[in-house]
């Protein structure tokens, strides 16, 4: 049973008793284990006495990704499509562009079940079928532990905040969810348009336009499988430690399953449920990352319509900088020079090699990447432009709401004015110095460099 705080209606209109199929558009959730829309569908297909019809639709040359983003993505897809077929579920894919496959699918369909996305693009697929579709569309919340307007009816200050709201309502919305079997196969179900192949990625591409920038990130592999295969080395090599051990970027303590959940790959809720049967001081630090910090990047996205926007950032923020624009910069490089990773600092050029060549950053890294940019710029908008660019078209979970948190903190988000100095003004200040005094971060650039020629 899902739990009715998850559902919302999205349109007044009604099912259709004689139509083909009920559909499910997955979108954000792209998995079968502990997928809350995907459960609600299938009940709701068993309901209805019909087959359940699973959607993707592939939108071409989205928002800078790139070849190792969607191979990433149709890996994950591949998987899920298997996974469903076993269950009798059919799942097709259109791959000229999202809304126009659904709306391909309307003369046929009963009513539409989504999973929920939060930025702006994924708001507005949503709304469009919800004014086009003349059944019922309905969203299931499947990619945060608690549902996001269960928590706060307004963008949060800071992760104290929100932990003080959150963490009451943890227990509660984590529940399992089972996934019943289908009464009706869709297997022989007719669709007016092909599926997309992903057995041929190159032809594929292809059709999409996509560009291939950077490494192939080929360490990464999409998919179900592979995001349980992490998870559970994690645990068992890395957890115990994790508190300690995580921002030291000469180690490699991280859980890694970043990419996964932007993708929808895996569910928060399964994860806190494993992490949660260890008996280790590690497991709440964690669980402060998986939960508080990245439910709080939802709330940002969410609540803040300038969320990937440079005027988005808090007004004591805005002010300082504004102050400090016209501060002499000892170094200042260009949009090239910066993805080229041509700068005088050789731990911020083995951060920016390692985004580009493998599509992942050491978070810590992160930080400290976003506040040079920001210093080295020529104003602190041009600076939020580019790190918000290169973070979405390298980083394999770029475009996330984490991603555009991660980046707005670098310039102040969800932290508090600190001393004052130049160009930062009020905003916190990194350096290499810091980075030298608390790790050995030559063994970093030196691991980086090594990758790099192998």
């Amino acid at each position: 049973m899902i739990d009715p705080q998850r559902i919302q209606l999205l349109n007044q209109k009604q099912f259709v008793g004689s139509a083909r199929f009920l559909v499910y558009w997955m979108q954000a959730s792209q998995r079968v284990r502990q997928n809350d829309a995907l459960a609600y569908a299938v009940e709701l297909a068993n309901s209805l006495n019909m087959p359940l019809l699973v959607y993707f639709g592939l939108s071409a040359a989205f928002n800078e990704a790139s070849v190792r983003h969607y191979r990433f993505l149709a890996e994950g897809l591949l998987e899920v499509q298997q996974a469903l077929k076993e269950r009798s579920i059919r799942m097709v894919i259109h791959q000229a562009g999202v809304v126009e496959g659904l709306k391909k699918l309307i003369p046929f369909a009963a009513g539409v079940v989504v999973d929920r996305g939060y930025t702006r693009t994924d708001r507005q697929w949503r709304k469009e079928v919800a004014e086009i579709l003349p059944v019922s569309l309905i969203q299931v919340e499947s990619n945060v532990v608690v549902p996001i307007e269960s928590v706060s009816d307004k963008e949060e200050y800071s992760a104290a905040t929100l932990r003080r709201k959150i963490e009451p309502m943890i227990d509660y919305f984590a529940q399992p969810v089972e996934l019943k079997e289908v009464k009706h196969s869709s297997l022989s179900v007719e669709v007016p348009f092909p599926s997309a192949n992903l057995s041929d990625l190159p032809a594929l591409f292809n059709i999409l336009g996509v560009k291939d920038r950077g490494g192939k990130a080929l360490q990464l592999r999409g998919g179900e499988g592979e995001a349980q295969k992490k998870l559970s080395f994690f645990l068992s090599e890395h957890l115990d430690g994790y508190a300690t051990k995580r921002n030291d970027p000469s180690l490699q303590w991280s859980s890694g399953l970043s990419p996964y959940l932007h993708f929808g790959q895996i569910s928060p809720v399964d994860i806190y449920h494993q992490v949660r049967s260890y008996d280790l001081e590690d497991v709440p630090v964690f669980l402060e990352e998986l939960i508080v910090r990245r439910e709080l990047a939802m709330n940002y996205v969410y609540f803040n319509s300038l969320y990937d926007q440079y005027e988005g950032l808090p007004s004591w923020a805005l002010k300082t900088l504004a102050h400090h624009e016209m501060d002499r910069r000892p170094y200042r490089y260009t949009y090239a020079q910066l993805e080229a990773a041509q700068t005088h600092d050789p731990y911020w050029n083995a951060a920016q090699k390692e985004m580009v060549e493998f599509g992942t950053m050491h978070n810590y890294l992160r930080m400290y990447w976003g506040k040079k940019i920001l210093e080295w710029s020529a104003s602190p908008k041009e600076a939020y432009v580019t790190a918000l660019s290169l973070n979405n078209r390298y980083q394999m979970d770029g475009r996330d709401p984490n991603g555009y948190a991660g980046v707005a903190w670098c310039f102040g988000k969800h932290d508090r004015p600190w001393a004052e100095r130049v160009i930062f003004g009020n905003v916190r200040y990194m350096n290499d110095k810091g980075l030298e005094r608390k790790f050995n971060i030559q063994a970093y650039v030196n691991r980086i460099e090594a990758q790099l020629k192998s």
